[in-house]
């Protein structure tokens, strides 16, 4: 098969840091093509990612009406050129609007929840040859309200970056890794740690203005340096996984509907229990009393932290084996790939 697949125009693939769709499309693309596929890229003009052919986004803005312009035409060109068997769009439902009335299979795929009316007008416009995945469940639930054939293929983590971990000592720290913003609740486990006794370290980039900046000049600086509670700032793969392999736990106890968070299957992935909190997807990540505790308060999680050396580490591992590892997830892919292709 022939496979054009597109990603937001931002941050190129891979990204240098963060970017959650960005290293899957990056995965999705290797894995596909070691499969003896044909792969078209339409991404950022930085990207790097080992495709068969790339084409770089004119605009760089998702969000702006010239940007969206061109990157519509860029797309309708891509198509006509790479020809392929079959659209993957990680980027903008509007990119293939010319596209609709084609019977080019299309997939759209989501990573945040989907917008009701754009997906409905879509569905309507595309017909059966679109169809629409989310990295969750719950993402798929939301998607189905509005309409079309939905199909819950999760994130995934490449398990060789990661090292498994059998084992911590005793006064392991605990450790918050993500963006430093209130719906990812680093207040929340600053005040566990206290509470517990706890040595927290905070990993993430986070705001200097606005809200997100209040937040953080307000509620976590005033904390760090103090009572074992250090900010070390954002990190790369290397650092990410010494930091989370060595951490008694990954403790992101979240205020918002997480649509997946690939960093919970990457603690997994280290044999690092999660503490989080049943909202979104977490549920369909983390197994309560087994790869961690998703909590309701600061004194469920506190408890969580006391249990924590009942959990097997090794469960860990095993579930994002079994469930998350990039092989998993690019073979869910082919799948759907050669269903909608064969249905044409």
């Amino acid at each position: 098969m022939r496979i054009l697949i597109t990603c937001d125009p931002e941050l190129p693939v891979p990204p240098g840091l963060y970017g959650g769709v960005e290293r899957i499309v990056d995965i999705v693309v290797r894995g596909i093509r070691t499969r003896g596929h044909a792969v078209g890229l339409v991404a950022h003009r930085d990207s790097t990612c080992a495709a068969d052919q790339h084409f770089a986004w004119p605009g760089l803005r998702s969000q702006d009406a010239g940007d969206d312009l061109r990157n519509t035409a860029t797309l309708w060109r891509a198509v006509r050129e790479f020809r392929p068997h079959i659209l993957h769009s990680f980027s903008r439902l509007l990119y293939m609007l010319p596209l609709y009335a084609s019977r080019l299979p299309k997939i759209m795929s989501y990573g945040r929840p989907p917008g009701f009316r754009q997906v409905r007008l879509a569905s309507l416009l595309g017909g059966d040859a679109l169809n629409f995945t989310g990295c969750s469940e719950h993402i798929c639930n939301e998607g189905r309200r509005a309409g079309g054939a939905w199909h819950a293929i999760h994130n995934c983590v490449e398990l060789e970056i990661y090292e498994y971990r059998p084992a911590v000592p005793p006064d392991a720290p605990l450790v918050f890794l993500s963006r430093v913003e209130r719906i990812k609740g680093a207040h929340t486990a600053i005040q566990v740690a206290l509470k517990t006794g706890r040595r927290l370290l905070i990993a993430g980039n986070h705001g200097e203005s606005g809200e997100e900046g209040r937040y953080w000049k307000g509620e976590i600086a005033p904390y760090l340096g103090r009572n074992g509670i250090e900010y070390v700032g954002p990190v790369n793969d290397a650092q990410k996984n010494q930091l989370l392999g060595n951490a008694a736990a990954m403790i992101v106890p979240i205020e918002w509907d997480e649509p997946f968070g690939i960093v919970f299957a990457e603690a997994l992935a280290c044999g690092t229990p999660v503490i989080s909190c049943p909202r979104g997807a977490l549920p369909e990540i983390v197994r309560h009393g087994t790869d961690g505790f998703l909590v309701q308060s600061v004194a469920d999680a506190c408890l969580a932290v006391e249990k924590l050396p009942g959990l097997a580490r090794l469960a860990c591992r095993e579930r994002v084996e079994r469930c998350f590892s990039a092989p998993m997830i690019v073979s869910k892919y082919e799948q759907l790939y050669a269903s909608v292709v064969s249905n044409e």
